[in-house]
Formats: C-alpha cells, structure tokens, sequence
C-alpha cells in the first residue's frame, strides 16, 4: 500500500454551483468517499466493522484550506494519507488535485465509536495494525 491513495473523481454539473465551480461543500463528500476508498484499498470495510464489532469512524474535526476551483467536467484525484493513528482515532491529510493543482487540503481527524451507545472506544488492534502500515 503506498503512503499516499489516490482516488479519481470527475466533477458533475450536480457538484458546481451557479458560478459553474465545485461547490464547497462538495469537497467534503469527495474526501468522505477518498477515505472510504481508502480504507477498503486496506482491507477494512466499513459495513463489516459495524455488524460484526459495533465499531464505527466518526468525523471529530476537519478543518480546509480552499486554494484554487474545480469545475465541470474536471478530473480530480483525491489523495489520502494517514498522519497519525492513536488508540481511539485516526489523523488523516486529505487533498484533491486537479492535475499539478492542488485545489483544497484538509486535515481530518476520525473517532472510533461503538455504534450502540457512540461513546469512543479503541480502534481494532487489526484496523490499527493496518493504518499504522499504510
């Protein structure tokens, strides 16, 4: 697994705005779908966490630095990169290039929950295992 996973994605005219840019938000489905790609690139699916350990990641913090715009029909290339993983979370850089162009960075930070009660707990020590790795 490289330290950095690059996931594709194309804008659609549902993703601009009536500028005909990519709208802000839009940025955060396109890092969520990057993580998810991610963690199923190391073998972690996320459905199989909830049903078989009540364990589910959660949104902690994030913040984003908006550099330049995406617009229509523009390949994007989603990168994430683990930077830190603790006992009950995951530090992860997020970016989305446009080509050579960064467009946007953002620093997430994940909480592992039981999904029962969403208290935090510790991450899986196989899950850990695997994004320590990454």
């Amino acid at each position: 697994m490289p330290s950095v996973y690059n996931w594709p994605v194309r804008v659609y005219y549902e993703d601009t705005d009536a500028g005909g840019i990519v709208y802000h938000a839009n940025y955060l489905k396109f890092f969520e779908r990057g993580r998810t790609e991610f963690l199923r690139a190391l073998g972690i699916e996320q459905q199989t966490l909830i049903d078989a350990d009540h364990t589910a990641f959660v949104v902690r913090s994030m913040t984003l630095d908006y550099r330049s715009a995406a617009r229509l029909d523009d390949e994007l290339s989603i990168r994430t990169s683990v930077t830190k993983v603790g006992g009950a979370s995951v530090q992860f850089l997020q970016e989305a290039w446009c080509g050579e162009v960064l467009l946007n960075s953002a620093n997430v930070k994940i909480g592992c929950v039981d999904v029962r009660t969403t208290r935090p707990r510790s991450l899986p020590d196989d899950v850990a295992a695997k994004m320590r790795a990454a």
